[in-house]
């Protein structure tokens, strides 16, 4: 039973490293989104970090719809970067775990 034990622990040790590779990773994904008229475009890594923001000239001319482009534009590259992040750390997560009955967490 404690050989069990320890075994198990070494797998969640092993999935733990698995998790932050994965995560390092996932800070070189880039995600682009932009506007469909084009004239802002975000840059975000899979990690939901802002890489940049690309505003058209013609933009900077109205503020109202330059913060109304901005949240959208940024909401949605979250979004998109929210769904790759946790897709990927959830699969990294699910193979590692050891089979304990009763605790199937990943279905």
């Amino acid at each position: 039973m404690f050989g069990e034990m320890m075994k198990m622990m070494g797998k969640l040790k092993e999935t733990q490293q698995k998790v932050d590779e994965t995560r390092k990773r996932l800070e070189t994904v880039l995600i682009d989104e932009m506007t469909t008229d084009g004239k802002l475009k975000v840059t975000l890594t899979a990690n939901r970090t802002l890489k940049s923001i690309d505003i058209s000239d013609a933009l900077l001319q109205d503020k109202e719809q330059l913060e109304d482009y901005l949240i959208i534009t940024l909401n949605k590259a979250i979004e998109k970067a929210t769904k790759i992040n946790e897709t990927e750390l959830a699969s990294v997560a699910k193979e590692g775990m050891p089979d304990i009955p009763g605790m199937d967490l990943f279905k």
